[in-house]
């Protein structure tokens, strides 16, 4: 495996890792199990971070993948992509809402806030898992040129 593939490959992981300790993390919480909740859903925080931090610098130094399949494909992938790209910003948006009201120990607003986001991160993910199912399993692409030789190369 490539420089190339590993990095998709251990992001995507990282999302789905998150998106079943969040669904760990609510079921904790719904039996009773606030200590175990808190620790579950922070270790989930992590993985969705360390997904961002290998996105960033993949995208910064490697560069991003391009469409593989049929062209006849392509629209419906683009506007698949959009919608997991926008629904992804909203969930960290919502996550980091979500994690800033239960250490403030707000937990009434971080209770309804939290069912929202965790909806919406279970969504995320799996749209991400099929994005990388598309671009790495069923129609391998090529990648663009890296950001950091855009800017400099």
């Amino acid at each position: 495996m490539t420089w190339y593939e590993i990095f998709p490959t251990i992001s995507t992981s990282l999302i789905a890792i998150s998106a079943i300790l969040v669904a760990i993390g609510w079921r904790l919480i719904i039996v009773g199990k606030r200590n175990a909740h808190e620790k579950t859903m922070l270790v989930a925080a992590v993985a969705a971070l360390l997904f961002f931090i290998i996105y960033v610098s993949r995208t910064i130094f490697i560069g991003n993948t391009t469409w593989g399949g049929p062209e006849s494909l392509k629209t419906v992938y683009q506007v698949f992509l959009i919608f997991h790209i926008v629904l992804a910003t909203v969930a960290a948006v919502f996550g980091l809402t979500t994690l800033t009201l239960a250490f403030r120990q707000n937990f009434g607003k971080h209770r309804k806030w939290g069912r929202v986001t965790s909806v919406v991160w279970f969504i995320t993910a799996i749209t991400g898992i099929t994005v990388y199912v598309l671009l790495y399993l069923m129609y391998p692409g090529g990648h663009t040129k890296p950001v950091i030789d855009a800017i400099f190369g």
